[in-house]
């Protein structure tokens, strides 16, 4: 592993004009190996509920740990639910393009990306991986970029179980803008659980002491993608509660780390 003090410093680069649209590209140091070789890389999307008050650099160190693993990140902000232009279908279209914008990103080989999320920014990186299941018109529909894996870390990957079970005090409904019951149409493209079978592997990671987002959210949902073909691995941490598992000295964190390894 390389010291993390000899990475490059990360790179801020918008992939659109809202002062949101923009990720922090952090790079391995060196050179990757090979004339022609790049290196692989994750997609790192942040939590909060989808709210407004939580940023990417929740997610930094994951990413300097990443480089220094010779895995660059790009770790992407969007529009949140309370903001100008967040919630349905903004956050969700931000997202898409963040991801989509990892062809144009220096030294990063677009054919080796696996996406990886916290909370909300878990049900966001699944999403990504189940954007080629969207019909033609649908925010996020037609992605340039197909990830190789998709990790949840204590994700939301049922939007309507989200909603009923009134995750974050009504977070679900918050950015999809309404009750499952109400705007069907839109959990039926927002939710990772309403377009498996995904076709790609993807890994759960959840603590067992989680009081934000409970473990079942991830049980339930490796239960419905392996019945339908997913390769999808559960890892529970019985010691681990909901912030847990993004800290780059938890066993969670290792656990994601030696899934990506094996991927990329």
């Amino acid at each position: 592993m390389a010291p993390s003090h000899r990475l490059p410093p990360a790179r801020q680069i918008a992939y659109g004009d809202h002062p949101d649209q923009v990720g922090n590209l952090h790079l391995p140091a060196g050179e990757p190996q090979g004339a022609a070789a790049r290196w692989p890389a994750v997609v790192l999307i942040h939590g909060g509920f989808w709210r407004y008050g939580w940023d990417r650099t929740l997610m930094t160190p994951l990413a300097r740990d990443l480089a220094s693993r010779g895995i660059a990140a790009w770790n992407i902000e969007y529009r949140r639910v309370g903001q100008a232009g967040g919630g349905w279908p903004g956050t969700l279209t931000d997202v898409a393009a963040a991801a989509d914008a990892v062809f144009g990103l220096e030294a990063v080989d677009a054919d080796r990306v696996a996406t990886v999320g916290h909370s909300a920014g878990g049900h966001l990186a699944l999403w990504l991986a189940a954007r080629h299941r969207l019909a033609e018109g649908a925010p996020g529909a037609d992605p340039r970029l197909r990830p190789c894996g998709a990790v949840s870390q204590a994700g939301v990957s049922d939007l309507v179980a989200g909603a009923r079970a009134g995750l974050g005090s009504g977070a679900c409904q918050a950015l999809l803008g309404g009750e499952p019951d109400d705007v069907p149409e839109r959990y039926a493209v927002a939710s990772p659980a309403a377009l498996l079978p995904l076709g790609v592997p993807q890994l759960l990671v959840h603590g067992t002491r989680d009081d934000l987002v409970p473990p079942a959210q991830s049980r339930d949902y490796a239960a419905a993608a392996r019945a339908v073909g997913d390769p999808v691995d559960l890892v529970e941490l019985p010691d681990a509660d909901h912030f847990d598992v993004i800290e780059t000295t938890d066993p969670a964190w290792t656990a994601v780390v030696d899934w990506l390894r094996a991927r990329l």
